[in-house]
């Protein structure tokens, strides 16, 4: 039965502090063979006035955001054809690489590309995964595609992975992984 004791400067959101919890938990069953209800994680808060680092006091740092859900609100934008949404949540030097495609780095040009191939895709999400990353977070969306081709044709239950790159609250990388083309190919 882990035990994990935290100790935070006061001012996180009752929702931060459960982002926190839950990570900490997941963290800990990566490596301690535990069931979630096996693990208990304490968070205790100290007043900024308790708390000195180098001799001065310090008031916390802001929480990042959710990860999982700035992708799925920037994919949300995207279906939507909300570009302008959907850019909000890319960083500058965003890269974008879909199969058989040379990176891209502007939505444009991703419009451009997938004109001719589809006509428009919806999601369906079976899963979605996020952790920490080297250099940020990383998210993973699982599931399938449906949509129509340009001919007008519909097709659907086409599997994709997309995987994320997201640093200080904006995307950076995203990689696409479907099967269109095989399924286009031999329907």
């Amino acid at each position: 039965m882990p035990v994990a004791e935290i100790h935070l400067i006061e001012g996180y959101s009752d929702t931060e502090k459960t982002r926190l919890g839950r990570a900490v938990t997941d963290a800990i069953r990566f490596v301690v063979p535990a069931a979630p209800e096996a693990i208990t994680v304490m968070l205790h808060e100290r007043k900024p006035g308790q708390y000195m680092r180098g001799g001065t006091h310090r008031s916390p740092a802001p929480a990042l955001p959710d990860p999982a859900l700035i992708v799925r609100q920037y994919l949300d934008a995207m279906e939507a054809r909300d570009l302008d949404a959907a850019r909000a949540f890319l960083a500058d030097g965003f890269t974008m690489t879909f199969p058989g495609a040379a990176p891209m780095t502007t939505l444009d040009a991703l419009i451009a590309w997938s004109k001719p191939r589809y006509a428009f895709v919806r999601k369906s999400y079976d899963g979605t995964e996020a952790f920490q990353g080297a250099e940020g977070a990383v998210v993973y969306t699982r599931g399938t595609l449906s949509g129509e081709w340009p001919d007008g044709t519909a097709f659907e239950g086409i599997r994709f992975i997309d995987r994320f790159e997201v640093t200080g609250g904006k995307i950076t990388r995203q990689d696409v992984w479907n099967d269109i083309a095989e399924v286009k190919e031999h329907p």
